[in-house]
């Protein structure tokens, strides 16, 4: 699987990023809490308050890529305002676990009545491939628009895992997207070429992936970062790999 990856991460060096991605605005605000989340001496309760904000602002940066339709309302003068509403059918998110529950609260917090499903998939340490490990979706989710959260997408193997268990359930491919706060490019061509009518939602985009498919620069373990554990092998988060 190593020597794979490693040529589909070279293969990507002198692809330009796919028109489905869509990264924040790097405003100085955001370059400022990037600063406070990737820096290793960042006490846990900065690291959680920023990953937070951050987060907040990813979500209602990817709720503008969602469908709008023009409408007219009354103000409460008599008035007509022209205005827009949303579209679709409903809003469900799916967390790939464990660093992507972190972003439940942020898309419960936008988006009214969201419904919420899980996904766990961790690496095989001996095979090197993804395996669905734990699956909970809301029922009927076909025609929702799906937001499918990780915190950092290094490879994109567990992110393509998780886009083929939405299809399976026959959600469209353009109804999903993909929301990480973190993303190396490597995982930003692999989906891209994959599902090409995903959309890759991120508030960063990385050069690289190390020999153990960590991000680089990066930002360490989101998951150890923010639940305080150093975590057991098991619960590795890049790409979480399994070590029974």
């Amino acid at each position: 699987g190593h020597s794979r990856l490693s040529a589909l991460a070279s293969a990507h060096q002198c692809h330009p990023l796919p028109k489905t991605l869509s990264v924040l605005k790097n405003t100085p605000q955001v370059r400022g809490m990037h600063t406070i989340i990737r820096n290793k001496d960042t006490s846990r309760d900065e690291f959680i308050f920023y990953s937070k904000r951050l987060m907040r602002l990813l979500i209602e940066h990817a709720l503008s890529s969602l469908p709008f339709q023009s409408c007219t309302v009354q103000t409460p003068q008599g008035h007509d305002y022209e205005g827009r509403m949303y579209s679709g059918k409903q809003i469900t998110g799916v967390s790939i676990l464990r660093a992507g529950e972190t972003m439940e609260p942020a898309l419960r917090a936008v988006c009214k009545d969201v419904r919420i499903g899980t996904i766990l998939i961790q690496t095989n340490s001996y095979t090197g491939e993804p395996e669905l490990h734990y699956l909970r979706l809301p029922k009927d989710i076909s025609e929702d628009h799906v937001i499918l959260m990780d915190c950092t997408v290094s490879t994109g193997a567990a992110a393509m895992m998780a886009v083929r268990v939405l299809l399976d359930h026959d959600v469209p491919e353009d109804k999903i997207f993909l929301l990480s706060l973190l993303m190396a490019e490597m995982g930003v061509h692999s989906v891209a070429y994959a599902f090409p009518q995903v959309k890759i939602i991120t508030t960063a985009v990385d050069k690289k992936v190390n020999d153990l498919f960590r991000i680089i620069p990066g930002i360490g373990n989101f998951g150890d970062r923010y639940f305080g554990t150093d975590g057991p092998q098991e619960w590795s988060d890049e790409e979480d790999t399994l070590s029974t």
